[in-house]
């Protein structure tokens, strides 16, 4: 069994998550679920980054010790991403004792070997991004950060340690050359390229008198600095430091899925910090996009920010709508690795069309006509041809052609391509068969049509899975498939081979002898 390793970035905990990193993580968790149902050992990495100058500073406000704030915040966070069923297998917190010995452990090294030294630094800061800017981004961002234009920069001097970033600017370059599908999408690799080819300057890695933090082991007065220590939660998660058997086994990651803001600290500064440690480095950072939130009564498109009053949180669409809509518009309507428009119409819209009129209405179709005309058991199920439903469609390509897609993060042509090959067929076949018709003169054809629609239902149950866990499991269970290969040990390959049960049973919640409803419609506005 292939082990596969895959980590979201980690949050800050100043507030609670926004649509915008939601969107990360259920990009994340799809392929944490195709991965495993590939048959992959999934580790599958979360976490909140809580060594920052942000921490002491809000739990003062709450009036709260900096621990008891960042402990409540990840618990809040937790409850986020359970709510949206991201299935992480871990949740690191910086603050813990296995994160700092693995950072002390790892400065210690990179010291050692001569990459660090004393400097002062003199620029600007911005406590948004808890990074210096350089001149051009300040003179490019009309004085402010580009990030946090809300936020002041401070002007700061002060000495602090240098990692020698500089020094492996060749070493990065031959990286990129002989591993081209590093950085993905292609897009983030160009801008990468370009920046080390451009120019490579040495970046600061401690910052001086904070009292909450790593401190520096070679110096404690000085504490690591947020992205030397931050970066270093994918490791530390894994072992290092702390348990090395646990290290050797995890080590390296197969994929750090990051937004694309902080492409140039994992694709740049990460991989120089694992070489200048004698470590493998990552074999794939993938840089997602962004979500913009579209002002309904102006039409304007604008990043989500607080400071705008436009930041929505994952938890009011979930009780609003469902994990499921949720998930469903993030991953059908924002490509992964571009960027994506958010309305509270748009997302009724789409929640309506595609799932209450969509999957839903097919599910309630078939289930109902299984039960109506009989009774919810049809015989001799697994003698029947049950492709005729979608005629000329080569499944076996077609499935893999979909791994191909889920593979590569291309979620959004995936799930079209679903509708337009799998759930848009097997409609028409309803509407070209008229089994409500064929029940009243001939029963047998009538069961043949159920009996393919039923097989509809258990491929699309198989495909959705990592996209729509819940959906994908009440597809499913909606008949006895269970008795053919249990739910949790079907793969992506079994969607394409029919294997049906010698009598179907439906085996669904029912109200009043029928269907439960999956998407109930709303009224758009409501």
């Amino acid at each position: 069994m292939a082990r596969f390793f895959l980590t979201t970035a980690i949050d800050y905990p100043n507030s609670r998550p926004h649509i915008g990193t939601a969107f990360e993580k259920i990009g994340a968790d799809v392929q944490a679920r195709f991965r495993r149902m590939e048959g992959d050992q999934v580790f599958f990495l979360m976490g909140n980054d809580e060594n920052t100058v942000k921490v002491p500073q809000r739990a003062r406000e709450l009036g709260l010790e900096p621990r008891a704030y960042v402990d409540r915040m990840a618990g809040e966070f937790k409850d986020v991403w359970r709510a949206l069923d991201i299935s992480f297998d871990d949740f690191i917190q910086t603050s813990e004792e296995r994160h700092h010995i693995g950072c002390q452990k790892f400065i210690q090294v990179v010291h050692d070997r001569g990459d660090i030294y004393t400097g002062v630094y003199k620029g600007h800061y911005c406590n948004g991004c808890e990074t210096f800017k350089t001149e051009k981004e300040v003179e490019e961002g009309g004085g402010k950060c580009p990030n946090h234009p809300s936020t002041a920069l401070v002007w700061l001097e002060e000495e602090n340690y240098y990692f020698k970033l500089s020094a492996y600017r060749e070493r990065l370059l031959a990286h990129y050359a002989a591993n081209p599908d590093f950085i993905q999408p292609e897009s983030r690799r160009n801008e990468i390229v370009t920046l080390v080819e451009a120019e490579l300057r040495d970046v600061a890695i401690s910052r001086k008198g904070l009292s909450w933090g790593i401190p520096v082991p070679f110096d404690p007065a000085q504490t690591i600095y947020v992205w030397f220590d931050a970066l270093l939660n994918y490791m530390t998660a894994a072992g290092y430091g702390a348990d090395p058997d646990r290290f050797a086994a995890h080590w390296p990651a197969d994929v750090h899925v990051i937004g694309k803001d902080i492409t140039r600290f994992h694709c740049v500064l990460w991989p120089a910090m694992l070489m200048s440690a004698g470590l493998p480095i990552t074999k794939r950072v993938f840089g997602h996009g962004f979500v913009y939130r579209k002002n309904e009564a102006t039409g304007e498109v604008q990043k989500l920010s607080k400071s705008l009053g436009n930041v929505v949180e994952p938890m009011d669409l979930v009780e609003r709508f469902s994990s499921e809509a949720f998930r469903y518009y993030f991953l059908s309507q924002c490509p992964f690795g571009g960027d994506g428009e958010f309305s509270f119409e748009r997302f009724a819209d789409v929640y309506n069309s595609a799932l209450a009129n969509g999957l839903g209405n097919l599910y309630s179709r078939i289930l109902s006509m299984c039960l109506k005309y009989f009774g919810g058991k049809l015989e001799a199920a697994n003698t029947v041809d049950s492709r005729r439903w979608c005629p000329g469609t080569d499944t076996v390509a077609l499935v893999a052609e979909l791994r191909g897609l889920v593979g590569h993060f291309e979620y959004t042509p995936a799930i079209q391509k679903l509708h337009r090959e799998v759930f848009d067929p097997a409609n028409r076949y309803i509407t070209e068969t008229e089994p409500f018709k064929l029940a009243k003169t001939n029963l047998d054809a009538c069961r043949e049509v159920l009996i393919n629609l039923a097989e509809v239902l258990r491929s699309s149950a198989i495909l959705l899975k990592p996209f729509l866990p819940r959906t994908a499991l009440t597809f499913y269970r909606a008949f006895n498939f269970d008795e053919i290969k249990p739910w949790d040990q079907v793969s992506f390959a079994d969607a394409a081979q029919p294997a049906l049960p010698p009598v179907l049973l439906v085996t669904a919640a029912t109200q009043a002898g029928k269907p439960a409803p999956l998407f109930p419609k709303i009224e758009v506005g409501s």
